[in-house]
């Protein structure tokens, strides 16, 4: 969905707000059984973007799909011979996966350097700038 708004952002017309264009082209990002549900609203009966995106995310990211993505990412840990660029990576997509995760960027911080293997958090530590849990998601 980020990657819709982002696409939607570039738009710009005179007059138009940006929710109208989010509501014209949300059909375009879909395909399939997305598509076909989406076009089952009767008429204009998705009157806000906020709407679509409730309805949205509640048909394809339910309850128990949001608390099993929540748990895949709350127990990530970094492989074995994977890179510090590769598990940060794979840990993003962790979280494009599920966007209803609900964790704020501190704490998925946290999650992803207490992920890291003993060898790599003691690099980042030595990094300039010192201990890795002591900054900011910025940082």
């Amino acid at each position: 969905m980020a990657t819709f708004i982002e696409i939607c952002n570039t738009i710009k017309i005179a007059g138009v707000p940006d929710e109208a264009i989010r509501l014209r082209l949300f059909s375009f990002s879909l395909a399939g059984e997305a598509k076909r549900w989406l076009h089952s609203f009767k008429g204009n009966s998705l009157k806000t973007w906020e709407e679509v995106v409730e309805k949205f995310l509640k048909k394809y990211f339910p309850e128990s799909k949001t608390a099993e993505g929540k748990a895949t990412i709350s127990s990530f840990h970094q492989f074995p011979d994977e890179s510090l660029s590769e598990a940060l990576e794979r840990f993003r997509g962790l979280l494009r996966r599920i966007p209803t995760h609900g964790f704020s960027e501190p704490i998925q911080l946290n999650m992803f350097i207490d992920g890291l293997r003993p060898q790599t958090k003691q690099l980042l530590d030595a990094s300039p700038g010192g201990k890795i849990k002591l900054k900011t998601p910025k940082e």
